[in-house]
């Protein structure tokens, strides 16, 4: 994976623009959730948001390796 991509002449870390999608997809989510009622089955929902999050981001993670592996 590369480490970094260039935005305008800015270096910023692919990190970064993978936690932003994360961020957006884990939103996307949430909503649906809401929408299905299902945080009433949730003991601690920030700390679900939290796992979910992260299981988002490795999701994206692995995703972006696959593709980059598979080229």
């Amino acid at each position: 994976m590369y480490g970094e991509f260039s935005l305008h002449g800015v270096f910023i870390p692919t990190l970064i623009g993978l936690m932003l999608l994360a961020f957006l997809l884990q939103n996307g989510v949430r909503v649906l959730l809401i929408k299905a009622d299902a945080y009433r089955h949730v003991w601690h929902p920030p700390l679900f948001n939290l796992s979910l999050y992260v299981l988002v981001l490795g999701g994206v993670f692995a995703l972006l390796r696959g593709i980059l592996a598979w080229r």
